[in-house]
């Protein structure tokens, strides 16, 4: 079973839920608690989630934000992904 189709279930199950019975409403709610459950993200180690979490804070993004930023200059950095171009004539704020 796919998130989309969890998604999916939980979506028909809100627009019908009057006609459900509890035991297909309690399926579908613990089908979708078991998906959510085992959603995982990528395991760090403490020092470097309490840095993400103090840089995070510091730039006021969020999080993941932060990581999709970071992982983004790194493979650009290191040719995985094109360098994105920077029009030299137009003017910024010095923000990213």
């Amino acid at each position: 079973m796919t998130r989309l189709s969890v998604s999916e279930e939980l979506e028909s199950a809100a627009d019908r839920i009057a006609d459900m019975s509890r035991a297909d409403l309690r399926v579908v709610l613990r089908r979708a608690a078991l998906m959510l459950r085992n959603v995982s993200g990528v395991p760090l180690e403490p020092a470097t989630e309490d840095a993400l979490n103090s840089i995070a804070a510091e730039m006021k993004i969020s999080r993941s934000d932060l990581i999709q930023f970071v992982l983004r200059e790194w493979l650009e950095t290191n040719a995985y992904l094109p360098v994105r171009a920077i029009d030299e004539e137009s003017e910024t704020d010095g923000s990213a």
